[in-house]
């Protein structure tokens, strides 16, 4: 695969098939993506893998939080405080297409909130990755950290696998970093589910559009 099939053909895959990912496939994922550039090269990612008997207490944990309707709170702002053309209407058109893959109707509150729960399982996938950053970086490295971010989805297709990054995985970091053992002053950017893809799943085989070049851009000669 070429790097111009990888980025277009990269997507967020939320259902997996039960296969285990390998401890070396995830190291070669890390190894790679630990190439990217990062400011005066700072490198100011921090992941932990977590799987097994931790990922199902830990995904326990979040889970019970949001159905006792605990408030969510990021370490950072991530989404606009007031949205605007054209990122709101993005925003629902992308929720219509997810759910409408699903079947599951504006008015089905139940099956709304059901799905919404799977972010906290990392959808069923193996692997649940959590990306920290100290809390002396600022915001420079949050530009670092996204070309990281995409680095590791990108290496990741090159092992098979298929992955999801989720912000949703960092609404809770005080139960993330204290399950975890992190300090409580460490930044919790988002986590991330990497697995095998289920490629039967209606869910996984929608797309969304991309807006074309010349919406968001302008030359100058």
């Amino acid at each position: 695969m070429n790097i111009i099939e990888a980025i277009t053909q990269r997507h967020s895959t939320r259902a997996f098939i039960n296969k285990s990912v390998t401890t070396e496939q995830i190291n070669r994922i890390l190894t790679t993506a630990s190439h990217s550039p990062s400011g005066a090269n700072t490198q100011p990612w921090q992941v932990a893998i977590v799987s097994g008997n931790s990922k199902k207490d830990l995904e326990l944990q979040l889970e019970q939080a949001f159905a006792n309707g605990t408030e969510t709170k990021l370490d950072y702002q991530y989404y606009p405080v007031k949205w605007a053309a054209p990122y709101k209407t993005r925003r629902r058109d992308c929720g219509l297409q997810l759910y409408s893959s699903l079947n599951i109707s504006r008015e089905d509150a139940e099956k709304r909130q059901a799905q919404w729960a799977a972010n906290y399982r990392a959808f069923d996938a193996p692997v649940m990755l959590l990306f920290f950053m100290d809390p002396v970086m600022e915001t420079g490295s949050f530009l670092d950290y996204g070309m990281f971010l995409q680095s590791v989805m990108l290496a990741a297709m090159e092992e098979g696998l298929a992955t999801c990054p989720q912000v949703a995985l960092a609404e809770y970091p005080q139960i993330v970093k204290q399950f975890l053992g992190y300090p409580d002053d460490t930044f919790l950017i988002c986590g991330m589910a990497l697995g095998y893809e289920d490629t039967e799943a209606e869910v996984n085989n929608y797309r969304t559009p991309r807006a074309v070049v010349s919406e968001f851009s302008q030359f100058f000669d």
